[in-house]
């Protein structure tokens, strides 16, 4: 893509020059006289970087850089003027000016500053990029499901995101609670900031608690030097608490401080710490339960729960289990270069079938297990795990609970893996190559 300078001058001579000689170095160039006209362009051209004379007939360009940048983020200023001075050059900066330089003794600076505001300006141009699909990606609109269940779930989650309530996440491991914090964050208000997530189950109560609320130095060994922690780190934005029911009981008080009162204590600090930060927290504990064992806190459980939204395992949303198999099937297609596969009938009945006692973390690993085995572009039974690959029917259950037929489907599914390698096969099975010989054709499997 070509990138688009607009020139805002008075000066017709310099103006003409200038434009040439840009453009002669493969930019394209749009000309004003004066700040009206140039704003004018800029409504109508996709600007990449404004040139712009300090002295104009109805402005400032100075004070013109600020509107821009007010009005036009991405793009990039370089002023120009006839007598440069300090003041203005600071205040130009400060108003979001890319360069200040001095007509005539830095002429030479124009196109390599050209070049360098470009890189800038595509460098924001990806970065807004990659912001709007990592929102659309972790919107309510991409929680994939019809069900009733996740219906109800994202209705809920959708009120209270517009809120700064706090929320409470429950539900069984692998159902999607990071998912919908994340989606929740991206339809508040504290969207444009951050969103930080930590699993309160990978740490010690010490680390955790460094992680969480960061130290001072001198805290403990090794402590060179001050360090935020990440209530700091998602300050005006969003932190996610995942599996908060594991966290030590003495660390469940300063989660409550930061509720009540926005402060912490940061480890070896005596001055709290004050932020401003959005809690959504999850467990898969009954942490009522938890309560009545001493093992969490109550007035912590009912500041968390102001708002608290239940997410259906899997079994509960069978009708989803199609959609969900299709979304990781093509998502695993497209990383390995694959053709498109089509699930057959018996392989859908049979993931329908299945407890999902993983619920969508399981699946996602079933999926991609049986996109690297399918063949002849089909998702077939012959692809599942053992267990869920002899589901056609009662009978067909009933009959698979034979000793030969787990043995006959325990071989297919390591050749399989193997790609037909029979040593290989014959190692992973613990057995001798000559004794799977004897068992292939015992089973008629060639």
């Amino acid at each position: 893509m070509v990138n688009k300078i607009l020139i805002i001058d008075d000066e017709e001579k310099l103006r003409k020059l200038l434009a040439k000689i840009i453009s002669l170095e493969g930019f394209e160039v749009i000309e004003a006289a004066d700040i009206k006209s140039g704003l004018k362009k800029l409504d109508i051209f996709d600007i990449d970087v404004v040139l712009c004379d300090v002295k104009l007939p109805d402005g400032n360009g100075v004070e013109t850089a600020k509107l821009i940048k007010e009005r036009y983020p991405i793009v990039e200023i370089i002023l120009l003027t006839a007598y440069g001075n300090i003041p203005d050059g600071v205040q130009a900066i400060k108003n979001g000016a890319f360069e200040y330089i001095t007509k005539g003794d830095d002429n030479n600076r124009i196109i390599p500053l050209l070049y360098k505001a470009c890189e800038k300006v595509a460098l924001a141009r990806r970065v807004r990029q990659l912001e709007k699909q990592l929102g659309n990606r972790l919107s309510f609109d991409k929680i994939i499901g019809s069900s009733v269940a996740i219906k109800s779930a994202i209705a809920l989650a959708q009120k209270v995101s517009v809120t700064g309530t706090t929320v409470l996440l429950t539900g069984e491991t692998g159902t999607g609670k990071e998912v919908f914090a994340q989606a929740i964050h991206q339809a508040s208000p504290r969207k444009e900031r951050s969103f930080v997530a930590i699993n309160c189950a990978a740490f010690t109560k010490d680390l955790l608690e460094n992680e969480l609320f960061g130290h001072k130095a001198g805290a403990f060994t090794g402590a060179t030097k001050d360090q935020r922690g990440l209530f700091e780190e998602a300050h005006l934005g969003t932190i996610f608490l995942d599996e908060i029911g594991e966290m030590a009981i003495e660390l469940q008080a300063k989660i409550l401080r930061v509720l009540e009162t926005g402060e912490f204590l940061k480890v070896g600090d005596s001055k709290p710490t004050k932020v401003d930060v959005r809690i959504i927290a999850a467990t898969n504990r009954d942490l009522e339960a938890e309560i009545d064992s001493e093992h969490f806190r109550s007035d912590l459980f009912y500041r968390l729960s102001v708002f608290t939204i239940q997410l259906p395992p899997l079994r509960e949303r069978v009708e989803d289990i199609r959609l969900l198999a299709q979304y990781y099937a093509d998502i695993f297609v497209a990383k390995s270069n694959l053709k498109p596969l089509k699930m057959t009938a018996e392989f859908v009945a049979a993931l329908e079938r299945n407890p999902w006692r993983g619920n969508i973390r399981e699946l996602k690993n079933v999926i991609e297990r049986s996109v690297i085995l399918s063949e002849d572009g089909l998702l077939d039974l012959s692809s599942l795990p053992f267990g869920m690959n002899s589901l056609k029917s009662e009978q067909a259950l009933s009959s698979g609970f034979s000793m030969a037929n787990i043995e006959r489907q325990h071989i297919q599914r390591v050749l399989q893996y193997t790609n037909g390698n029979k040593a290989e096969a014959a190692r992973l099975l613990e057995i001798g190559v000559a004794t799977l010989y004897r068992k292939i054709e015992e089973y008629k499997m060639q």
